[in-house]
């Protein structure tokens, strides 16, 4: 995530921020300049962005229906943009149950761990468009609630739309959960990051022959069945010795969720690289053998995968001891070793691909047919 000023008065602000706590002024996300901007209202009933446009002229924006209306949203929509609601929103095509009042606050911490995932994916230039402009290939998120004497809600992926069961929005729970199934790390944002990886397996490799075969030679065969696999992983765990293979003991459960736990830590790392990069982070030990970084390597990272590895252990050496300073576990409970440096490459080198390849990659995906349906 990068860092973000206010562009009245040039205070700090954070991508969730609808006001500058300095100067008052309305902020909003500007999609189109990838910014998060303070606005002026016009007497049409518009927003102004003082920042002006390649071409001089100014920014008007209408805001999201979901920033005017219900408070769970802060990006603004260009005036050139039909739409009520933001391209962020837009992809969520069920929220929960706003009679209940948990609910409410639910949705917004759920739209909040969306948009920062949209963001990364704009980022990192993947393509990203919802079911109604896209029937086809689009995706969309359902915030769904388990009801009483019914089957839970599982949060998961299915041919494009990602259900996320709005209990995972509550902390007690989602902790309860985590300690219940022994996992060193659960967020909301990292269930977010890992369906988004089931949905990029469907658009990058299912329908590439070359990728699927290099993809089965370092995750497995995905053919595998998978209700069996995950059936076997629920009642006997994960081999004893998993972390020599694996990001994590689920990713060991399927070839698809190996994938998927690779293609959610890939994300933890790039955006947490760029904070560090943005903030100006620079390690610089007394002993020559300690972890060491700069800036200047920060900012070089982007396409460089070894770069990338090379500052990922600095950063988590001391996020831990961060971490313990203020008696918190590590914050990076993870350990790389060679064959899932070997699956991140992997996940780089896709993404890297795709944005080289840019839309004849993305024409030569909707030649295929429907995607895959799995969780």
């Amino acid at each position: 995530m990068n860092i973000f000023h206010c562009d009245h008065c040039q205070q700090l602000v954070f991508f969730e921020n609808v006001y500058c706590l300095n100067c008052h002024h309305p902020l909003a996300y500007l999609p189109d300049l990838q910014e998060i901007g303070s606005l002026e209202q016009t007497p049409q009933g518009l927003w102004r962005s003082p920042t002006p446009g390649s071409n001089g002229k100014e920014h008007l924006y209408r805001l999201c229906a979901n920033y005017d209306r219900d408070n769970v949203c802060n990006w603004a929509i260009p005036t050139d943009d039909p739409h009520e609601l933001c391209s962020a929103c837009r992809l969520t095509r069920v929220i929960p149950d706003l009679s209940i009042v948990a609910n409410k606050e639910a949705w917004y911490r759920l739209e909040v761990a969306k948009r920062r995932l949209v963001y990364s994916l704009m980022q990192l230039k993947l393509p990203i468009s919802n079911r109604t402009d896209d029937p086809k290939q689009g995706l969309s998120f359902e915030f769904l609630a388990t009801a009483p004497n019914s089957k839970p809600v599982l949060t998961g992926h299915d041919d494009g739309v990602i259900t996320i069961n709005i209990a995972e929005a509550d902390d007690l729970q989602r902790e309860q959960q985590r300690l219940q199934w022994h996992e060193p790390y659960r967020t909301l944002l990292g269930h977010f990051r890992h369906e988004s990886g089931h949905y990029y397996w469907d658009r990058l490799i299912k329908d590439e022959p070359t990728l699927l075969a290099s993809y089965r030679e370092l995750f497995g065969d995905e053919r595998r069945d998978y209700q069996e696999a995950l059936n076997s992983h629920y009642h006997q765990g994960a081999p004893i010795d998993w972390q020599q293979s694996y990001i994590s003991s689920y990713a060991a459960a399927h070839p698809w969720e190996d994938w998927a736990e690779t293609w959610a830590h890939y994300l933890h790392m790039v955006d947490a690289l760029e904070t560090a990069a943005a903030v100006g982070l620079s390690l610089q030990p007394k002993r020559n053998d300690e972890p060491a970084m700069t800036a200047k390597d920060l900012d070089q990272r982007a396409s460089n995968f070894e770069r990338l590895i090379d500052k990922w252990h600095p950063l988590t050496y001391a996020l831990n001891n961060f971490s313990r300073g203020l008696g918190h576990p590590d914050s990076y409970p993870f350990v790389l070793s060679t064959p899932v440096i070997t699956k991140l490459k992997f996940v780089h080198d896709c993404i890297q691909d795709f944005d080289q390849q840019g839309v004849a990659h993305n024409t030569n995906q909707e030649q295929h047919s429907a995607l895959t349906e799995h969780a």
